[in-house]
């Protein structure tokens, strides 16, 4: 393992002490698994527009504005 400095603000470092010490655990150890935690769920994600760009490559851009907006506001 490698040594890593960070700053944390006050109150973080007070939430750090006090997971630790209730879970008998070092903060060093809490940060880690704090980590890979967030790792997992920032590569879990899946975004709305994820294949947006697949099908025939059709716009709605020929058709003329008041035709896209029949019907809104009824």
């Amino acid at each position: 393992m490698k040594k890593s400095r960070f700053y944390l603000h006050e109150t973080d470092v007070l939430r750090l002490r006090r997971l630790a010490e209730a879970e008998g655990r070092s903060q060093a150890d809490i940060v880690r698994s704090a980590l890979a935690k967030y790792e997992a769920s920032a590569t879990a994600r899946h975004f709305a527009l994820a294949g947006s760009w697949a099908g025939d490559g059709t716009s709605i851009a020929g058709i003329p504005e008041a035709e896209r907006l029949d019907g809104f506001g009824r």
